[in-house]
């Protein structure tokens, strides 16, 4: 997709704060600081991760929604905790499990192989 602003992208902008965490702060030589450096780096990972899918998995999730007849996640949660789809259990979880991957494929992708 094309965008409006100039570079840096927002990709460029994040791979070039990942990159100085991992090659001169957490080479800091202070244990704290570099913990807390690559802690930064995955959380850059993880917005680059979600921007980047951004597009397709809210196009997936509004239709998951619409095709349960609820406008939001959380009237999607307060039915499901009444039970109203208890009966059609399986089919929920076909219905959620792509929204769950993409929501595991944002925070920690490793965890889908």
């Amino acid at each position: 997709m094309s965008s409006p602003h100039d570079r840096p992208t927002v990709d460029e902008l994040l791979e070039s704060v990942r990159e100085w965490l991992e090659r001169d702060v957490t080479q800091s030589g202070d244990a704290r600081i570099a913990f807390h450096a690559r802690v930064a780096a995955n959380i850059i990972e993880m917005v680059r991760r979600e921007h980047d899918s951004a597009a397709d998995v809210n196009a997936r999730n509004s239709e998951m929604l619409a095709s349960l007849k609820v406008m939001n996640e959380q009237e999607l949660v307060d039915k499901i905790r009444t039970g109203l789809y208890d009966e059609n259990l399986l089919e929920m979880l076909q219905k959620l499990r792509p929204i769950v991957e993409d929501k595991v494929s944002v925070a920690n992708p490793k965890y889908l192989y």
